[in-house]
């Protein structure tokens, strides 16, 4: 993403960018790439360097930054940082803050995003959630998904700053479904991602290449994709029809995944779990339902104990 042949950059709104790590480097980056005059600040002003020889202004304080423009993206390493830089310990800069824009893309949990919405409306902030859903290098493309939840209109006025990062992604007015999604997500992809490196190691065992198992590993999760897709109308009606394959046959089949693992030496410990879940899922009598209906026994864990 790239300002426009010809167009003024000036005339794109000024942004603020709190917080210079990886992932704070790349959002100024990507704005500044976009055509936006972007300030940024860091408690470490070297790492402003290559982002000043962009063309990105250095504050010297937060008040500072905070007073360049209407928009304010934060991204540092936790909430206590944040409210630590945004606090009373700042002084002037909850003044300069109050009636500007707040896009909090700082990690968190559900309950944090929610206090941080309540400190925003006790100091006059304009305040919108966000998670990033991709690394550092991914960021500035269209291909990516940002998150956010929250105030609408703060999304609706800034939402195409925040194109510039990603596509942007409105999910609702709850302050803290952004956070919520970003933990389930994050989850998604480590189990899928944990999933492969097994199967990359039990293939491996035999002498196949990582490289050769995951073609056809990513042409096997398209039908997986299918299998979710029908499986989500489920898990909403409550109800689970086995007329594809049921937890019992997935659960015998589960079996020969523990066999193929322990014959080769591979770690067990990821079959053993699901084979534990699909099994506890049968007993409570769902043994002739869908695989969707394993999220009976994941809801019933809060309960336990």
């Amino acid at each position: 993403m790239s300002a426009s042949s010809g167009e003024n950059p000036a005339a794109r709104p000024a942004v603020t960018v709190l917080g210079l790590g990886q992932m704070g480097s790349a959002i100024a980056g990507a704005l500044l790439a976009a055509g936006h005059p972007t300030t940024v600040w860091n408690r470490t002003p070297e790492k402003a360097a290559p982002l000043v020889e962009r063309g990105a202004v250095l504050a010297g304080s937060v008040e500072e930054a905070v007073a360049a423009g209407e928009l304010v993206i934060a991204v540092v390493l936790d909430h206590p940082a944040l409210f630590e830089a945004l606090g009373p310990a700042c002084g002037p800069a909850l003044g300069v803050l109050k009636g500007r824009a707040l896009v909090n893309l700082t990690t968190a949990t559900p309950e944090q995003a929610n206090e941080a919405v309540a400190w925003a409306g006790e100091h006059g902030v304009d305040y919108l959630g966000g998670a990033i859903m991709t690394t550092p290098p991914g960021v500035g493309t269209s291909e990516v998904m940002f998150l956010y939840s929250g105030d609408r209109a703060v999304f609706d006025a800034h939402e195409p700053v925040l194109k510039s990062l990603g596509d942007p992604l409105y999910l609702g007015t709850e302050p803290g479904l952004a956070a919520l999604y970003d933990v389930s997500l994050l989850g998604l992809m480590w189990a899928t991602m944990t999933g492969w490196l097994h199967g990359a190691a039990t293939v491996g065992a035999e002498g196949t290449p990582a490289v050769d198992f995951t073609e056809v590993a990513i042409r096997w999760l398209g039908t997986v994709n299918d299998f979710v897709r029908r499986y989500a109308g489920q898990v909403d009606a409550g109800a689970y029809p086995g007329d594809d394959a049921t937890v019992d046959v997935q659960l015998a089949v589960v079996d020969h995944w523990l066999h193929a693992s322990a014959a080769r030496g591979v770690d067990d410990r990821l079959p053993k779990l699901l084979r534990t879940v699909m099994a506890e899922t049968a007993a409570s009598g769902h043994g002739q339902d869908s695989y969707g209906s394993v999220i009976e026994v994941l809801r019933k864990g809060n309960r336990r104990g």
